[in-house]
């Protein structure tokens, strides 16, 4: 008999699920914490720039070419793209649920680079860049001036050169971005009624910047080979003068000259300003300008710990902050999985607390009721090795399975320890031979009800589409400690009744003897109910389908959903105005609209 080796061995099996919950509380220390388990497809992100094109010309030039290579791309499932006024150009592809998004993003790579030849010269010189999309939104960091002594373009500018590359650096985050951010650069606001009167064209400004304002190898002086007649002592490094630095320097570009010595300058036909390189994104926080920061969760990675670094990054860079400069955490999923889990961990501890306050009750032993107390946590804990194992994570749903597991896994302990509590009670056995006695009798029921058991959430792993994605790791996790509760009954629960149960008989409180007198009379009313009823089967089976119908009118008539809608602590509004609407009209009614 497989249960005998552990009886005669309880070390054995007391090493074994001490072994299965070490493991399992390493495991807990590495999975990663989210709210729900990684079902978002894995997305590709491609972003072109074409400065001073209109949406329509992106569209023509860039985007086309780009989702003419990308598309049929290994895996796509559909791809979207989006071309705005500002000369940028952003293009999503969505890949099945599954797929490698690291090989994804070399694919569409390898894609985009066959189209390169077909973009314009501009869209080259600024880069097409492809990397891995995240929709998993961590944080929104605020960065603004209390005092109003920096403007936008300073907030910007400070954060991009001092705050982003720290949070790109954090562990579990996969994508750190200014929304709309204000980097310097030299604007040039041409004068079109002086270029008219010039005869010249913004061609020829463009052409003029790009000739004066460039960078040049001038090669040395004495450089090797050089003539035998005398020593070379020193080779000279020519250094010229590069890019341009500051606005006096860009309005002193020669645009044209003539051979009288006459020329005409930058100055002469545009305004140059050092200003931002980009005008269309105003960010606001509790009515301040601000500067905000998107922070983008890795896939897998554990949502608490990295917000926890990305606070305590920004906290401790903020001790450098210029005075005047503040930031603030403007939105944060990580608050809601705190409460999540916090709350579902309260249940774990209360459904445990119950199940052994409803062993206890019933058995009316403490010595017996000491042994579900150590069984369950060990396949509770071994649970999370399990999840480990097959790449999972710690969520709301795979901790409610373990809140389900509780109540099931307590069963297989119960059936061995009540079966070898019956014949110490009835046999007088010792208590070695009525646990052989009694794993004998059960051995068989155990397995049985674990394979029963498997076999109803299992098959919930095999759905597809995000149904199955989500539910999937709550099949999973109770699936895993039902196993590890069959095993544990099988080796650690009949040790641990022949070392803990004792062949004594003992006064009941008297809570218990009227318990047992209130539970005697209930079962008395329920086994007559049941045989009046086996007498009336006609109208067992009329009740039968009377639930059935009630039941399924019931499925029809409740509303269904992904996952249960729940108040997560913020709401978002999104204020949408006639196509060409400016950026300030746009801001006036997103201003009457909070006011409202």
């Amino acid at each position: 008999m497989f249960s005998r080796f552990f009886i005669d061995r309880p070390i054995f099996a007391a090493v074994l699920s001490i072994f299965v919950v070490l493991a399992g509380l390493a495991a807990m220390r590495n999975l990663p914490i989210a709210q729900y388990p990684e079902i978002a497809p894995p997305v590709v992100t491609v972003q072109a720039f074409y400065p001073g094109a209109s949406a329509a010309v992106l569209e023509q030039t860039v985007a086309a070419p780009l989702e003419n290579a990308i598309n049929g791309v290994e895996n796509m499932l559909y791809m979207s793209s989006n071309s705005t006024s500002n000369g940028a150009v952003q293009i999503e592809v969505t890949f099945e649920i599954g797929t490698n998004v690291d090989q994804a993003a070399v694919n569409v790579n390898n894609r985009v680079k066959q189209a390169d030849s077909r973009l314009p010269l501009e869209v080259r010189r600024q880069g097409v860049t492809v990397e891995k999309g995240s929709q998993s939104f961590l944080q929104v960091i605020a960065f603004y001036s209390p005092d109003g002594r920096f403007s936008d373009l300073d907030t910007s500018n400070y954060v991009t050169l001092n705050v982003l590359d720290q949070l790109k650096r954090i562990p579990g985050t996969t994508n750190v971005q200014i929304f709309g951010a204000k980097d310097y650069a030299m604007r040039i606001w041409v004068r079109p009624d002086r270029l008219a009167q010039l005869h010249l064209s913004t061609d020829d400004l463009v052409r003029a910047i790009n000739e004066q304002n460039a960078q040049f190898a001038a090669g040395k002086v004495g450089q090797p080979p050089y003539s035998p007649v005398g020593a070379q002592e020193l080779v000279y490094t020519i250094t010229t003068q590069g890019r341009l630095a500051d606005v006096r320097e860009f309005e002193n570009i020669i645009v044209r000259a003539s051979a009288g010595g006459a020329s005409v300058r930058l100055r002469d036909v545009a305004r140059v300003e050092l200003g931002s390189k980009d005008y269309e994104f105003n960010g606001t926080y509790n009515g301040r300008s601000a500067t905000l920061v998107g922070i983008f969760l890795q896939p897998g990675a554990n949502a608490l710990d990295t917000a926890a670094r990305v606070k305590g990054t920004v906290r401790d860079l903020s001790a450098r902050f210029p005075q005047g400069l503040s930031y603030s955490i403007a939105y944060d999923t990580t608050r809601f999985v705190e409460v999540s889990i916090r709350e579902v961990i309260k249940t774990l501890a209360e459904a445990m607390v119950l199940v052994i306050a409803v062993v206890f009750l019933f058995l009316q032993n403490w010595r017996a009721t000491l042994i579900p107390i150590v069984a369950v946590p060990v396949s509770l804990i071994g649970t999370f090795a399990g999840l480990y194992l097959l790449g999972y994570s710690i969520n709301t749903l795979t901790l409610f399975g373990m809140v389900l597991s509780i109540g099931i896994v307590v069963d297989d302990a119960i059936v061995v320890l009540e079966n070898v509590e019956r014949i110490l009670r009835e046999e007088g056995l010792p208590a070695r031979q009525a646990a052989m006695e009694a794993m004998r009798e059960v051995s068989g029921p155990v397995v049985a009800i674990v394979l029963v058991l498997v076999a109803v959430f299992v098959p919930i792993a095999f759905l597809g589409g995000l149904t199955g994605e989500l539910y999937r790791q709550f099949a999973i996790t109770i699936s895993i400690s039902v196993v590890i509760s069959g095993i544990v009954a099988l080796t650690l629960t009949p040790s641990l009744c022949v070392l803990i149960l004792r062949n004594e008989h003992k006064a009941l409180w008297a809570p218990f003897v009227a318990f047992n007198n209130w539970f005697r009379r209930v079962t008395g009313h329920y086994v007559s109910g049941v045989t009046w009823m086996l007498r009336r089967g006609a109208l067992g089976a009329v009740l039968f389908v009377g639930m059935v119908v009630i039941a399924a009118g019931l499925w029809r008539a409740t509303p269904g959903s992904l996952v249960p809608d729940e108040d997560q602590g913020f709401y978002i509004a999104a204020v949408i105005l006639p196509d060409g609407s400016s950026l300030q009209r746009t801001e006036r009614w997103s201003m009457r609209s909070r006011r409202s």
